[in-house]
């Protein structure tokens, strides 16, 4: 099963890989095949009690409304079932359907929405080269072209994963100058925080400092120890009533939504969600510290995950005890991914097979 620059491949290659019995086996794939937080489904329970009004109008859905807006300062927090959606319908809350996202040619957008932001928003996206993730001013500033032309799909909004689909985090100052100058030139800016917890540790800073300039942001649940549930963060006040619309139309307006507000609120009510991702993150690091020596570490490690390259043979003898995906099956670029649950005990063993792979026991 391979997956060429990409994020999780279709579940069908991926039962592929898995013993012919179905037996459990410790997953590196991705963070999405982590349970969720016991904390977390102790607060589903507390929720699932009596009668309340549906839509958002419940007592748990509010004060995980209140919750964010304690972490993130003014906003309007939308809640939705699945990323997709929350990066689409941000985008929805930003541009018109003749305007165009620029974006990086590896982000989630581009590759990995089934062509999602087209589909619903009648949208273009414009795929700009990275940087290892990212992407910096002078690259997008070559987008910036034939203005007023009727012709070309009018640019408006400027999409940023943080971190990025290789794993690298923008800093801050990095932020500081792409805002800035979006901003400059009249576009909105957009961010993919799909892991987001995990950027804030890495960069040791606020929730509030690291969205900073940010219009809109798709802030994840699931990959920090949520069962579902995302959500939008309007940043940007004057698009409130529109996103009302869309979220309906766009069918993601849960009727028992307290069931997302709950989960949220056990996440950010208190320092879950920093506690997750510094164990997330501390967990490939320590990965990337055990093997670093015996394979080549493509991107630098900076959130949860670990790319290197590894020879196809030792690769079919570590997916015998462990899960992982091929990023690039032309240069044998795999990537390994942490979570909130993985353990000391899960990382020294997974190390030491591919140690053993390598033939560096």
């Amino acid at each position: 099963m391979v997956a060429a620059s990409g994020q999780d491949p279709a579940s069908r290659a991926e039962c592929a890989c898995m013993p012919p019995n179905h037996a459990p086996m410790k997953s590196f794939g991705s963070d999405n095949h982590a349970g969720a937080h016991a904390d977390v489904i102790a607060a589903l329970l507390q929720a699932n009690t009596g009668h309340t009004p549906a839509y958002g109008q419940d007592p748990w859905t509010e004060q995980a409304q209140a919750t964010l807006r304690r972490c993130f300062g003014d906003c309007d927090p939308y809640f939705v079932f699945n990323g997709t959606a929350a990066n689409v319908l941000s985008l929805g809350a930003l541009l018109a359907r003749h305007e165009s996202v620029l974006c990086s040619e590896l982000s989630h957008l581009n590759v990995d929405e089934c062509g999602a932001p087209e589909r619903v928003l009648g949208c273009k996206l414009v795929p700009i080269a990275h940087h290892d993730g990212k992407l910096v001013v002078e690259d997008i500033e070559k987008q910036l072209v034939r203005g007023g032309d009727q012709h070309f799909a009018q640019p408006r909004v400027l999409s940023i994963a943080q971190p990025t689909e290789l794993g690298t985090v923008y800093s801050l100052a990095e932020l500081r100058e792409l805002t800035a100058f979006a901003h400059a030139r009249g576009l909105l800016v957009h961010m993919d925080g799909a892991r987001l917890p995990n950027a804030v540790v890495s960069l040791d800073c606020t929730l509030q400092e690291i969205v900073q300039g940010i219009d809109v942001l798709s802030l994840g649940g699931t990959k920090n120890g949520l069962v579902f549930g995302e959500a939008v963060i309007l940043l940007r006040k004057d698009a409130h009533e529109q996103l009302k619309y869309l979220r309906k139309q766009a069918m993601q307006l849960a009727s028992k939504s307290r069931f997302i507000g709950a989960q949220f609120h056990a996440l950010f009510s208190g320092d879950l969600w920093r506690k997750n991702a510094a164990h997330a993150v501390a967990m490939a690091k320590r990965l990337e510290q055990q093997v670093k020596d015996v394979v080549t570490v493509t991107r630098p490690v900076q959130a949860n995950a670990v790319f290197a390259i590894l020879p196809h043979p030792a690769m079919q003898r570590v997916r015998e005890q462990f899960f992982f995906y091929v990023w690039d099956e032309h240069t044998n670029e795999v990537r390994w991914m942490t979570s909130f649950d993985t353990s000391e005990q899960d990382v020294d063993a997974f190390a030491a097979a591919i140690r053993a792979a390598t033939g560096s026991v």
